[in-house]
């Protein structure tokens, strides 16, 4: 009997150090999930914080906002507030309205809005990517001409006439 109760022991030991080394390993798990935790109260601290930052900055906004019967604050890259439909945040294009100049735009679309001006017509977000020097091979950049002239059809700037052909928009006693 003593190759039985030795085959015992062996298996004893191998179960043991098993056992053990699956404690080990839900110690490191329990370690993980504490990090995880932490972060997860921090990220949840974080968008709270912001949330009422923000719901302050719109209530703010909103009372300084003239009631012009336009929309209140609109979305370029802000953040929508819990409860209400102002945006805040940073506007980098703003709608058009009558007495704003194009100098209130940044640089890069004040030259779209340059070159079809210069144009005197309608053009495509390709000719406008050559106009401002970016050439006509690099699609992406392109692109990105056409997202910024979507944009200010979006806020007023500028006509899309037909899909793809943009134009300034004509206003009487206004320059662009």
């Amino acid at each position: 009997m003593g190759s039985l109760s030795e085959e015992l022991e062996r298996r004893e030991t191998e179960t043991r150090a098993r056992v053990e080394e699956l404690r080990e390993q839900v110690e490191g798990l329990n370690r993980q999930i504490a990090v995880e935790e932490e972060r997860l109260t921090r990220l949840r601290i974080t968008r709270e914080t912001v949330d009422e930052v923000l719901a302050e900055a719109a209530a703010e906004a909103i009372s300084r906002e003239p009631d012009d019967g336009g929309p209140v604050g609109q979305k370029v890259s802000g953040v929508s507030v819990p409860g209400s439909d102002a945006v805040i945040g940073v506007q980098t294009v703003p709608s058009w309205r009558p007495g704003l100049e194009a100098s209130v735009l940044p640089k890069t679309y004040q030259d779209l809005l340059e070159v079809l001006g210069d144009a005197g017509g309608p053009l495509r977000a390709k000719q406008i990517a050559v106009g401002i020097g970016l050439g006509s091979e690099n699609l992406s950049r392109i692109e990105g001409v056409r997202s910024k002239l979507k944009r200010l059809v979006m806020r007023g700037w500028l006509t899309e006439n037909t899909p793809g052909v943009f134009v300034l928009e004509s206003r009487s006693g206004n320059e662009l």
